[in-house]
């Protein structure tokens, strides 16, 4: 037969477990704005119904309820959203890092513009018409001097720049590069401490929130995938176990283990390849060749083929690319301009019959020749060309004529059309001075565009995501207000059941057999 008391059981453990789902309500509300924190709930379970199976059970028609009790507290939380929610991060995280650099460069180039190098440019031929008007104006000659050296001082300004920046992405990749290598200390010790609490049977939920947050972070640096495995013992069903991290490429194939079971592994990027770029990408004891069609997105990448990285022996990237472009440029329009200046004759042969003096080069290689013939003088030469000193130690130097006539301006007109000229570059393109600068300004703000195209597409794309996880796993105060008074009500009944289950058995006790006294 059951006992009289098995109400007074039932109704404590209503108590108990309302109170565990009070609590539970409670440290959702306290963590409300809490970043990364994931609601959580208690999951309610019936007790052992009364009687049990045997021979021995008591004859009665089915089952009693024995109560209810707190089986665990789960967080709630969709592990399918995390992962679209990091690989967008990802791609965000890439395309905001480009679209910043390239932000950047932009400025740094600042065409169309009255001040860019095309306008500089425009002055310098414009000067050369006003001299093939009037060859003897030494007002003139000193004007395309001048406009010559501005030409140089923006080609200098321009690669310097461009350097500078280029500098300053170094010093990011190495900030990324502790960034990452924090994060992964962070959640390597997380998983300790959760590895020495689940086989224990318990569920450190706050700990898995830490956990991910973390991995929310680090998947923004580089591209992951994320795998659990069980910490053994006496586990939990809701355990999820130690995380493993793991370097991905872009097809979702391992390159590298970040985080395993024995423990974690640095990343450190080895800036020795060609000109200072990136050449390998350490992951603890592995070394990987960096290669644009093998690493995925992430900041990390994104401020690499920003800065630049080897590739067949060469550096290429958005900054190398750009800096590349210049010193062609640089170098084809010293030497094309210094061929014709030299071919023709200076003020002094011509006005004071003076053949001592013949022609030089009008642009140098700071005070070095500007050699045609060199072809490493290239690299560079953007920040390091200048006005030759023979002629500005004397503008009369400029070769204006072609002839010993003092009226013959013809040399001058040959430079002027020297902007007008097709030639060969370095990269194969045949154009004249014009085209081919336009050509790598129109390629910059075609990159520059679709990179901030990019940037609102992923943003938007990350959060929708994020909308949706949050719509599963943030705390809101009204829904656990509500919880809160359902929880409160039912612990009052159980503590009401207490009350009626002392009523009664005040009356067994004390009110029967009294009859007849």
């Amino acid at each position: 037969m059951r006992s009289t008391f098995m109400g007074l059981e039932t109704a404590r453990r209503g108590m108990f477990t309302q109170q565990s789902a009070l609590h539970t309500t409670g440290h959702n509300i306290a963590n409300a704005n809490t970043p990364g924190y994931t609601r959580q709930r208690v999951n309610f379970e019936q007790t052992e119904a009364y009687p049990g199976i045997g021979l021995n059970r008591p004859q009665i028609p089915g089952s009693i309820g024995t109560g209810v009790q707190a089986g665990s507290i789960q967080r709630v939380r969709e592990s399918f959203l995390d992962i679209q929610y990091r690989d967008e991060s990802n791609k965000l995280a890439y395309w905001e890092t480009k679209s910043e650099a390239l932000a950047k460069m932009e400025e740094i180039m600042n065409e169309p513009s009255d001040t860019g190098l095309s306008k500089s440019m425009d002055m310098f031929w414009q000067s050369l018409q006003d001299l093939a008007v009037d060859p003897t104006n030494a007002g003139a000659r000193s004007v395309v001097v001048q406009r010559g050296v501005a030409v140089a001082e923006t080609f200098n300004y321009l690669s310097q720049s461009l350097q500078s920046v280029k500098t300053d992405l170094k010093n990011e990749i190495a900030v990324t590069e502790k960034e990452i290598n924090s994060r992964l200390q962070q959640i390597s010790a997380l998983n300790n401490q959760i590895s020495q609490v689940e086989p224990h049977g318990l569920v450190p939920n706050d700990l898995y929130d830490e956990r991910d947050r973390l991995l929310d972070e680090l998947s923004a640096l580089v591209d992951i995938k994320v795998e659990f495995v069980g910490s053994g013992g006496n586990l939990s069903p809701l355990a999820e176990g130690q995380a493993v991290v793991k370097l991905i490429d872009q097809t979702g194939a391992e390159i590298g283990n970040l985080i395993s079971q024995s423990g974690m592994s640095q990343i450190k990027v080895s800036i020795d390849g060609t000109d200072g770029s990136v050449k390998t990408i350490q992951v603890g004891a592995a070394t990987i060749n960096f290669d644009r069609e093998t690493f995925s997105k992430g900041k990390l990448f994104g401020l690499i083929e920003s800065y630049g990285y080897e590739n067949n022996g060469s550096s290429v990237g958005t900054y190398p690319d750009m800096l590349n472009e210049l010193d062609n440029l640089a170098y084809t329009f010293g030497v094309e301009f210094n061929k014709v200046h030299n071919s023709g004759k200076t003020y002094h042969q011509v006005v004071k019959n003076n053949d001592n003096i013949v022609a030089s080069d009008f642009f140098a290689d700071g005070t070095v020749k500007l050699d045609s013939e060199s072809s490493d003088q290239k690299k560079g030469i953007a920040g390091r060309i200048s006005v030759s000193s023979a002629i500005m130690d004397n503008y009369d130097n400029v070769a204006t004529a072609k002839s010993m006539n003092q009226g013959d301006g013809s040399n001058i007109r040959l430079l002027s059309e020297v902007i007008n000229n097709n030639y060969e570059y370095s990269t194969g393109t045949n154009a004249n001075f014009r085209n081919y600068f336009e050509s790598a300004i129109g390629g910059m703000a075609v990159n520059a565009q679709e990179a901030k195209r990019l940037t609102g597409n992923t943003g938007l794309l990350q959060q929708a995501v994020q909308e949706r996880r949050m719509s599963v796993s943030s705390v809101s105060l009204d829904e656990e207000m509500t919880n809160m008074i359902q929880f409160q009500h039912a612990y009052n009944a159980s503590a009401r059941m207490i009350t009626l289950q002392d009523e009664l058995l005040d009356k067994i006790i004390n009110g029967m057999g009294t009859g007849g006294r």
